[in-house]
């Protein structure tokens, strides 16, 4: 067992399957040393969460559906790479599915944040963007992409 995998177990996290795209796009990237990582949608339970924040699910739900998309991240950095050649988390991006009065887009993302520094510790630490949206595919209430610079593989 491989020291991310190991912290996963730790953690007691377990990545989905990675997901299959729902348009003309792949999942991964690799250009040099860097894995450019599709916007991942969150699913729970097989289910994929939807809605607008500030029109019913709480903060709480966003926060879970952006810890979910961080786990689809690694999910297909785990099929197209490897988790171990992760060598930081460079950003982020979060797009939160929102009322226009609601503004906790960044504690939203913090979901996703926070799972890449629980797994990968400082080189999880990242630039990033978290902003609102009125509308997300297939209704999904976050979406997060991923810019991961990767070790020689």
């Amino acid at each position: 067992m491989t020291m991310i995998h190991a912290r996963l177990a730790e953690l007691g996290l377990t990545l989905p399957q990675a997901a299959a795209p729902v348009a003309s796009y792949v999942p991964v990237v690799v250009a040099g040393d860097l894995a450019y990582v599709s916007g991942q949608l969150p699913f729970i339970g097989g289910q994929l969460v939807t809605g607008r924040l500030g029109e019913g699910p709480t903060l709480d739900r966003g926060i879970e559906a952006a810890h979910a998309c961080g786990l689809m991240i690694l999910a297909q950095l785990e099929a197209a790479v490897g988790l171990d050649r992760v060598a930081r988390i460079v950003k982020l991006g979060a797009f939160v599915c929102s009322a226009p009065d609601f503004t906790d887009q960044p504690k939203v993302a913090n979901g996703a944040s926070d799972l890449m520094f629980s797994v990968f510790g400082d080189a999880g630490r990242h630039a990033r963007s978290a902003v609102g949206v009125p509308t997300l595919p297939l209704g999904a209430l976050v979406e997060v992409d991923a810019i991961v610079a990767l070790s020689p593989g």
